[in-house]
């Protein structure tokens, strides 16, 4: 990870080496936290923040779930994340806001203690590689299934949850695939472990439900460039055969952006490479979070147009 200068922590912005918190922080022992992550990329008209009201309402609705209350306004957050990113005078980077139950309770009853809330940014690439990117990923399904949502709250950003996906991804990774895909209790396809998951069968550009998978900002993204295409789009279940025999697949997400799958448990997906609507809505995507196409400079946050 690459420092830089300051971190947004509880209202001001401190030293990055400063940023620290309590040993008996709550979140530290429970994962009584909620965060986003965002991207900032350079256009054109400088620096802009790729749906950042849309990540912050969601930030708001994770801690709604949990029953945590944020010390600030959706616009102060809104701001503070601004101001982090000019005081770091970064072009581009990632965002990770993050409110947490603080120091002050121990135990898993969270009241009474502080919430805290920091924004910390740093520049970070391809979060697959950029060979993934332009070749593709290699994939396999997972032992561990995606909890339900009576089970963990797997709708929300809830850093507790994450722990599922932590094992999912390590054991990828020590079996030689870079990203895993995770089954719901039925053995439907539900999502990957920091990313939703896209199929393209006989032109149709199928997803698994939200009921099934994070509401992912990305994901809502690349369903409304896909229909601007006049491409069929499908939310529905489906069991890892049907991924299996998929002409193309990808997954997408703030940090894995949009990223094709050429395997998946050393099956080939189509030919084996990102086929043409992967690489359709890939190309689109990239050209409208660096402000290369109007119909979508809704979404751009521009660092300098923000007050």
């Amino acid at each position: 990870m690459k420092k830089v200068k300051f971190i947004w922590l509880n209202g001001s912005l401190v030293l990055w080496d400063k940023a620290k918190v309590h040993f008996l922080t709550h979140a530290l022992h429970y994962g009584s936290a909620v965060f986003e992550g965002i991207r900032c990329y350079e256009t054109k008209k400088g620096p802009a923040v790729f749906r950042l009201k849309d990540h912050t309402k969601r930030l708001f609705y994770s801690a709604g779930v949990f029953g945590l209350k944020i010390p600030y306004t959706e616009k102060q957050v809104n701001d503070a994340t601004i101001q982090t990113i000019k005081a770091n005078k970064l072009k581009e980077c990632y965002i990770r806001p993050i409110a947490y139950y603080g120091y002050g309770q121990m135990g898993l009853n969270p009241i009474g203690a502080k919430v805290d809330f920091g924004i910390a940014v740093w520049p970070w690439g391809a979060y697959l590689g950029k060979e993934g990117l332009e070749k593709g990923i290699r994939m396999k399904i997972s032992t561990w299934v995606r909890p339900p949502t009576n089970i963990m709250p797997t709708n929300a950003k809830v850093s507790g949850n994450y722990v599922n996906s932590i094992l999912a991804k390590v054991d990828a990774i020590e079996t030689g695939y870079e990203e895993a895909i995770l089954l719901d209790i039925n053995r439907n396809v539900a999502e990957c472990t920091g990313e939703n998951l896209f199929i393209v069968k006989d032109n149709v550009l199928i997803t698994p439900p939200t009921e099934n998978a994070l509401k992912g900002i990305t994901r809502a993204s690349i369903i409304q460039i896909a229909e601007d295409f006049g491409i069929q789009v499908e939310e529905k279940l489906f069991k890892k055969e049907g991924l299996y025999k998929a002409d193309e697949a990808f997954l997408t997400g703030t940090a894995a952006e949009v990223t094709p799958i050429r395997e998946v448990d050393d099956n080939q997906i189509g030919e084996g490479k990102p086929g043409p609507i992967t690489k359709k809505l890939q190309a689109k995507f990239y050209e409208a979070i660096r402000g290369k196409d109007p119909k979508y400079e809704k979404w751009l946050d521009f660092v300098r147009q923000f007050h």
